[in-house]
C-alpha cells in the first residue's frame, strides 16, 4: 500500500533521453522544456497543446550542416511546416523539399528563397506546377513520365527549368511496410530494373525547356541502418554510369532523400548520423571512381530527424476507466492530432506532468476521446497507479507527423503549436475553433 513516506520518484536520464536536450525536473512532476514548465504551457494555451523546443529544432539543423558539410541539406517540410519553420530552417542555412503548392506557398510567402526549394510529389497537379514556375522553384522531382510532356508545356519553348528524377533503386527498408518507398511495388518514382527511369530520363533530354541536375531516391523512413543507403549510391552510381555511356551525360545532383529514423521510446534504436555521413560519402566516392565519373554534389532531405524529437503533446486526463484487467486512460486529444499509432503502430512513452506522485507504476492504456475502437495513443504504458481525471500526461517526440497529419474527425479542432525558448512560450499555430469548421460549411 502507498504511503505518504514512499519517495517520490524523478525521471532518470536513460528516460529523458527521447526529449529535447532542454528537458528538466527542477522538482519531481515539474517537467521544464526550453526553460518553461509544460504545466504552465498547459494552463497558458489549453489542451491538447503541441509544444516545440527551438532550439531544438535549430541545433538539429547544424548537427546536419556539420555532419554533410559538401552536401545540400533540405528540411523535408512534410513532417511539420509552419511560418516559424520555414524561418528557422532558411536562418539554419538549410534548403526546403516541399510535395504540395500550399507548402510552397507558405515557404515562399514567408521569404523563404524559391530558388532553394525542391518540389516532388508522386501526383503533382496543374496548380503544384503552375505555383513552381510562377514561384520559381530550384528544382522540380519528375515523378512519372506523363509529367514530363505537361511541364515543358508549361515551361513553354523559351523558358527553363532544373528538374531531377525520382527512381525506385529496388531497396527495402523502412520501420513499416507503408512508409517503405524504395521498392517497385508501390506508387513513387521510376523504376530502374524495368528500364522505366532511363526512358524517362531520355525523354527529358529530348526537351531543350528541361535541365536534368540529377538523380532522385528515397528509401522509406524510420530507417535505423546505414547499409540500404549504400546500397541506394551503389544502384544509382551504376545508372549514372549507364546514363554516361548512352548520353555523355554527366549529373552534378545525386539526392538520396531521408527517412533518417529516430528513436520514440528511451532504448530504441536512431540512425547514427555521423556513421551515415562519413559511410556515405565514401561509398559515392568509391562508386564513382570505379565508374570513372566525376562524384556528384549529395543532397539529402530529413524531416522527422529535425523536428520530431523537438516536438511535445500535450494531453488533460478526461477519464480513468478499469475494465477487467484493463486500465484505460482517456485524454482529451486522439488520433485526430495523432493518427500514426493507428496507421504505423507506433509507440510512445508518455509521462505525468504537473505534480509529483508517490504511486507505484501500472500498465495502463491511454486512449483518445474519439469514436474510434482504433484511438489508442499508447498501449501497455506504465504509468503512475494514481492517475485520476485532471492530470496532464505529456508525449515526447511528437514534432514530426502530428499536426500535418492532423484530422478533422468529430469536430474537435486541431490543437495549437507553441514554440519554447529561454523560458519564454509563444504561439505558433493558433488552436482551429469551431467558428473556424462552421466557416467552411457554405450551404444548407
Amino acid at each position: 500500500m502507498t504511503t505518504l513516506h514512499e519517495p517520490v520518484v524523478t525521471a532518470t536520464p536513460a528516460e529523458l533521453s527521447v526529449w529535447p536536450a532542454s528537458t528538466t525536473e527542477p522538482r519531481p512532476g515539474a517537467l521544464t522544456v526550453g526553460g518553461v514548465p509544460l504545466a504552465e504551457v498547459a494552463d497558458r494555451f489549453g489542451t491538447p497543446v503541441y509544444v516545440l523546443d527551438e532550439n531544438e529544432v535549430r541545433e538539429r539543423c547544424r548537427t546536419y550542416r556539420h555532419a554533410f558539410p559538401d552536401a545540400e541539406v533540405l528540411y523535408a517540410a512534410k513532417a511539420f511546416l509552419c511560418r516559424a519553420m520555414v524561418h528557422w530552417t532558411e536562418e539554419e542555412g538549410l534548403g526546403l523539399d516541399v510535395c504540395s503548392a500550399g507548402e510552397l506557398e507558405l515557404a515562399v510567402t514567408t521569404g523563404f528563397p524559391p530558388e532553394r526549394i525542391v518540389l516532388h510529389g508522386n501526383a503533382k497537379s496543374p496548380h503544384d506546377l503552375e505555383a513552381a514556375l510562377r514561384l520559381g522553384v530550384g528544382r522540380i522531382v519528375i515523378d512519372s513520365p506523363s509529367e514530363i510532356a505537361r511541364l515543358a508545356a508549361a515551361v513553354g519553348p523559351g523558358g527553363h527549368q532544373k528538374v531531377m528524377v525520382r527512381v525506385v533503386p529496388g531497396i527495402s527498408a523502412g520501420g513499416h511496410e507503408k512508409i517503405r518507398t524504395g521498392t517497385d511495388d508501390q506508387k513513387f518514382g521510376l523504376s530502374i530494373a524495368d528500364g522505366y527511369a532511363q526512358h524517362a530520363i531520355a525523354r527529358i533530354l529530348d526537351q531543350p525547356q528541361l535541365e536534368l541536375t540529377g538523380l532522385h531516391c528515397h528509401l522509406g523512413s524510420q530507417i535505423t541502418s546505414v547499409k540500404p543507403y549504400l546500397a541506394a549510391v551503389r544502384r544509382l552510381v551504376g545508372l549514372m554510369a549507364r546514363l554516361h555511356e548512352q548520353h555523355g551525360l554527366i549529373l552534378p545532383e545525386l539526392d538520396l532523400g531521408g527517412g533518417h529514423g529516430i528513436a520514440y521510446r528511451p532504448g530504441e534504436q536512431a540512425l547514427d548520423l555521423t556513421a551515415l555521413a562519413r559511410r556515405v560519402r565514401t561509398e559515392l566516392s568509391d562508386a564513382c571512381a570505379a565508374a570513372g565519373l566525376p562524384v556528384p554534389r549529395l543532397v539529402i532531405e530529413p524531416g522527422r530527424a529535425i523536428v520530431g524529437p523537438a516536438g511535445i503533446a500535450v494531453y488533460r486526463v478526461l477519464a480513468v476507466k478499469r475494465t477487467g484487467e484493463h486500465t484505460f486512460v482517456a485524454v482529451d486529444g486522439g488520433m485526430s492530432d495523432n493518427p500514426r499509432p493507428a496507421l504505423y503502430g507506433v509507440r510512445y512513452a508518455p509521462r505525468l506532468i504537473g505534480r509529483a506522485s508517490a504511486a507505484p507504476t501500472a500498465p495502463v492504456t491511454v486512449v483518445g476521446r474519439h469514436c474510434e475502437a482504433g484511438d489508442v495513443l499508447a498501449a501497455d504504458v506504465e504509468l503512475p497507479a494514481d492517475l485520476r481525471p485532471g492530470d496532464l500526461l505529456a508525449v515526447p517526440v511528437a514534432g514530426a507527423y502530428h499536426l500535418s497529419m492532423a484530422s478533422g474527425y468529430n469536430l474537435v479542432g486541431r490543437p495549437p503549436v507553441t514554440a519554447v525558448r529561454d523560458g519564454h512560450a509563444r504561439l505558433l499555430v493558433r488552436r482551429e475553433s469551431l467558428e473556424d469548421i462552421r466557416r467552411r460549411d457554405v450551404g444548407l
